[in-house]
């Protein structure tokens, strides 16, 4: 049995709470579990490490050292506070030993960049996606209807904040646009922001956050065909699978372009908050 570290900014948040479970209950329950776990802050109404440990049935570890040094794959939690990943994951990225960080996997392109570097200069595996990636609804629209399409625009939708929550709709927005979006433009409202993402050769692709949405997927392809995908409910599970199957082989199926250029669009899509109906630059776009 592969033993699975857990490491988080606080360890009483969203994904921390469900991943032991649904680990337990994937297809490679039998190949790993969640063994330790360590926290660096407790907020003020959180549960705090001993209370969690005790509650998943999993090992209270004393320092980041010690997981990276017991735990056979790392996971790199703390989901709200992408700005903590890098020095959280700094430890688990020299190890060589297999690191996903959790979604987004930073709030900056060159955030990204260094993360990566330091996992291809010490040669561990890292993997990095919004669990939206592994819809088999997406997946299928791309094995077939998208197949060798150009798709010149799509339009994705879903709840939450930008900084927090954008990465599952830009995750769809990347895998069926590809990389090379040039700018950016914030024209929503302040509770629903609305980005439009422009590209070079004239597509465009829409990110709209509306509270309490569920995430969906409109695509306009080819000379007159569309495509629309209203229900997601199977990509946790197989998100899941994806990613013990990363642990397991030290490959990640996601391309590191792809993860570049989403970190790129929350880095723009950020700053053009601040600046509503302005085209911001995409940093890296060429």
């Amino acid at each position: 049995m592969k033993k699975i570290g857990f490491i988080d900014y606080f360890i009483d948040e969203w994904h921390a709470n469900n991943y032991p479970k649904m680990i337990r209950e994937s297809s490679l329950k039998d190949k790993f579990d969640v063994s330790l776990a360590w926290e660096e802050i407790t907020p003020e109404g959180k549960k705090n490490l001993d209370q969690w440990c005790q509650e998943q049935q999993v090992g209270k570890a004393a320092s980041i050292k010690q997981v990276v040094e017991e735990c056979d794959c790392i996971i790199v939690l703390s989901p709200d506070n992408a700005e903590r990943h890098e020095d959280l994951a700094d430890l688990p990225l020299r190890s060589g030993k297999p690191v996903y960080i959790d979604k987004p996997i930073a709030p900056s392109l060159a955030a990204a960049s260094r993360l990566f570097d330091k996992a291809q200069r010490y040669g561990t595996p890292m993997m990095s996606s919004s669990a939206l990636r592994f819809g088999s609804a997406l997946q299928k629209a791309l094995d077939e209807d998208l197949k060798e399409q150009r798709v010149n625009f799509v339009s994705v939708r879903g709840g939450g904040v930008f900084h927090i929550y954008a990465i599952h709709q830009l995750e769809m927005l990347v895998m069926v646009m590809g990389t090379g979006a040039r700018r950016v433009m914030q024209c929503g409202t302040t509770k629903v922001p609305l980005m439009i993402v422009d590209y070079e050769d004239g597509r465009r692709g829409s990110i709209n956050l509306l509270p309490g949405y569920a995430f969906q997927l409109s695509a306009q392809y080819g000379e007159n065909k569309s495509l629309a995908i209203d229900t997601m409910d199977d990509f946790f599970s197989l998100f899941i699978e994806a990613m013990l199957a990363f642990f397991d082989s030290g490959k990640s199926v996601i391309p590191q372009e792809h993860t570049l250029e989403i970190a790129a669009l929350i880095e723009a899509g950020n700053a053009a908050l601040l600046r509503p109906d302005t085209w911001v630059d995409v940093p890296g776009a060429m």
